[in-house]
């Protein structure tokens, strides 16, 4: 009963997002800051889900600047966890086939996102380059997802270099940003779920890698990433254990 009650009122809620969201945003055109305030209001759908969210930022947020955002992407709870980190004039790059999501398609179009056809080798490599070129030229940050799909438990997979190509053509750092293991942890009748950390880590200088070794960067990256999520993971862990034997 209580999965079912959960479901409905997602379902409505973010049908709710989706169409005042595509209404906000269809007044401010493709700004390229309503895909955080999209973002946001996803994410604070997480209480419906059983779960608390703790989301650390790093204390100079405000003055980033330009980067790419990368992150670990699991499963379809990333919409109410690590999406509510997305900060003012970053927007995501998607797969094509989104346009065709009842209700979100529209919104992530109208929100200012960036479509990727991954069925087209050179097409995707030529995206990479004109992000590199919008990066400065509209004063944007872009998030992206280089491992290209959800892993579902199989651990942080291997990131596509799309992302790392991106940042050393523009110019800018790649700030990581990591989400605690989600996967097999949530049931939707059950009331406590947990909690879930989701982190913004300091950001990676880009200047000294080139298009020769980017691949270097994209294993650096990972292995900091696949590190730090074993941290939160375990530091959940001891949390919990402590709540227990109190």
């Amino acid at each position: 009963m209580l999965k079912l009650a959960r479901i409905l009122i997602v379902t409505v809620c973010c049908i709710l997002i989706c169409v005042l969201g595509t209404l906000y945003s269809f007044i401010r055109f493709k700004n390229p800051s309503n895909v955080g305030v999209m973002a946001r209001w996803f994410g604070r759908l997480y209480p419906l889900f059983g779960l608390k969210v703790e989301h650390r930022f790093p204390p100079n947020k405000a003055n980033l600047g330009r980067a790419i955002y990368i992150g670990n992407h699991q499963n379809n709870y990333d919409m109410v966890t690590i999406s509510y980190m997305v900060l003012p004039r970053t927007v995501s790059v998607g797969k094509k086939s989104l346009i065709w999501v009842p209700f979100f398609g529209i919104l992530y179009w109208v929100s200012g996102n960036i479509f990727l056809d991954r069925d087209n080798r050179s097409k995707a490599h030529n995206t990479m380059t004109k992000l590199a070129e919008r990066i400065n030229k509209d004063n944007l940050s872009i998030w992206m997802f280089p491992e290209g799909t959800r892993s579902r438990g199989r651990g942080l997979l291997p990131f596509k270099t799309g992302a790392f190509y991106a940042a050393v053509a523009a110019g800018v750092p790649i700030i990581p940003v990591v989400c605690s293991t989600t996967q097999n942890k949530i049931k939707l009748n059950r009331w406590d779920n947990g909690k879930v950390i989701c982190e913004m880590m300091e950001p990676i200088d880009t200047s000294n890698y080139s298009k020769e070794n980017v691949r270097e960067l994209a294993a650096y990256c990972h292995d900091l990433m696949a590190k730090r999520i074993a941290e939160l993971d375990a530091e959940i862990a001891r949390t919990q254990k402590e709540c227990s034997d109190a």
